[in-house]
């Protein structure tokens, strides 16, 4: 009795199959895709919107299929082409998170000038220049939009106030930011009337979309403390250290084969 590479869907109670291969070599969860098409009827429900591959533990029966069975898979060459189209309309790529700038800074002093309150000196730091690098393929990027501003006016008989609030965008300061666009927003509400007087109130949201690069800084403070002759001097160091994430592209090739040879291996 074979193994096939099958395509499938949880079953209606959103769980995986019970007539996948309990073989402990074989996969299953693999390269999900939607298991409908945009702008059609949807053919399956939830939790059955997904398909996904895996190994089945035996040859579908002719006269009917199991709940949750979409399709097999019968040579490798199929196999990539399948993962090839599912990885491309879902942009595969390969991540890899890479050092790419680090730097010290050490500081020095007694243990009494470290505990002094206020400080009153005593202590003394040194920076290191900072070492870059950098990685292979592409830096990856993330793109977003966000309210930066908001600004209420308000017009009464007696006069007008006017607020203002800001809400600047917020990444990690080692990423580049770069702002892809500005759109604003006006909005005006009238409330009241002749007999307790009319305000008008002006909103004007000003919305950026902005792209910056992934990158994120991790900082890690060591202590240390030396005594020599009674007299004790504590060192501290801070290390920062920034990592940008790479993107390369995907291996369909070599991920096929992988698959494949796992469905050899069990057949065999």
């Amino acid at each position: 009795m074979s193994q096939p590479v099958i395509k499938y869907t949880l079953t209606k109670q959103g769980r995986q199959p019970e007539w996948l291969s309990s073989d402990s070599r074989a996969f299953k969860g693999e390269h999900a895709a939607p298991a409908n098409k945009p702008g059609k009827l949807p053919r399956f429900g939830s939790p059955q919107d997904t398909i996904y591959l895996g190994i089945a533990a035996g040859d579908p029966d002719s006269d009917g299929t199991p709940d949750g069975y979409v399709g097999s898979i019968a040579s490798k060459a199929d196999l990539q082409t399948y993962v090839t189209e599912i990885g491309v309309a879902a942009d595969y790529k390969v991540v890899t998170s890479t050092l790419t700038g680090i730097q010290t800074a050490t500081t020095t002093g007694l243990s009494t000038a470290w505990a002094a309150n206020p400080y009153a000196g005593g202590l003394s730091t040194s920076t290191t220049t900072k070492r870059t690098a950098s990685g292979v393929g592409t830096v990856a990027t993330f793109t977003g939009s966000g309210v930066v501003k908001i600004v209420t006016a308000s017009v009464t008989g007696s006069g007008s106030t006017s607020t203002t609030v800001e809400t600047p965008i917020t990444v990690d300061p080692a990423s580049t930011l770069t702002i892809t666009g500005v759109s604003t927003s006006v909005g005006v509400t009238t409330t009241g009337g002749p007999e307790v007087g009319v305000t008008t109130t002006t909103t004007t949201t000003t919305t950026n979309t902005f792209s910056h690069t992934d990158v994120t800084t991790q900082t890690l403070t060591s202590k240390s403390e030396t005594t020599t002759d009674g007299v004790t001097t504590r060192t501290d160091m801070v290390t920062i250290s920034e990592y940008t994430n790479y993107e390369t592209s995907y291996d369909f090739p070599t991920e096929a084969t992988r698959l494949w040879d796992i469905h050899e291996a069990i057949n065999t």
